[in-house]
């Protein structure tokens, strides 16, 4: 049984910094990455790491965010520094298998003054 379990958000100011967290389980996963979802907005992707190491960032946060990942773990991160109001969201965790992706539930982040 695949089990994707996320922790790490909350609220912090602009500028500020946060870490997400996702460990994954139950399958072979060839790249982790993360997406996030604003109200009223598309699901849409962060950023995006390759079993191998290969990244893929989204423009609006490059140079903030770093994804990064433990295969021994199975856990994938995100480093999410200088913040901003326009980064809240639901940040969800996506592990692609060979059959099917799966997600995690979702972890609120909230950038607020």
């Amino acid at each position: 049984q695949v089990q994707l379990v996320e922790s790490g958000g909350g609220l912090v100011q602009p500028g500020g910094s946060l870490r997400l967290s996702c460990a994954a389980s139950g399958s072979y996963f060839y790249a982790m990455s993360w997406y996030r979802q604003a109200p009223a907005k598309q699901r849409e992707l962060v950023a995006i790491m390759t079993r191998g190491g290969t990244t893929n960032y989204a423009d609006s946060v490059k140079g903030r965010f770093t994804i990064s990942r433990d295969n021994a773990k199975n856990t994938v991160y995100l480093q999410m520094n200088s913040l901003k109001p326009e980064d809240s969201a639901v940040y969800y965790c996506n592990a692609k298998a060979f059959v099917r992706d799966y997600w995690g539930q979702g972890t609120q982040v909230t950038v607020s003054s």
